[in-house]
């Protein structure tokens, strides 16, 4: 009962919504003007739209290619350091 609800009040509340079925009332737009506004719901905030997912997964490829030139980067120089080290040693 963390919430109030006890498991009798649940149980009653399930039977009433099940009798009162509201998800049968539930039209969404008819008009095709409605239709167009609520068609824009899943961009409202941008944040699941097609074009955001594009630039987030571009940017993922963008970081992605960063730390492989960071790698091949740091490997040349340890190559460099080793190989300036070698010259060092024979002279």
């Amino acid at each position: 009962m963390a919430n109030g609800w006890t498991e009798e009040r649940k149980r009653k509340q399930a039977e009433a919504i099940r009798r009162w079925k509201p998800w049968e009332k539930s039209t969404g737009p008819k008009t095709q003007k409605g239709k167009d506004r609520s068609s824009l719901n899943a961009i409202k905030h941008g944040d699941r739209s097609r074009v955001w997912q594009e630039y987030a997964y571009a940017l993922t490829l963008n970081r992605q290619f960063v730390r492989q030139i960071k790698k091949t980067v740091l490997m040349d120089r340890k190559r460099l350091l080793l190989t300036k080290e070698l010259l060092e040693k024979r002279l």
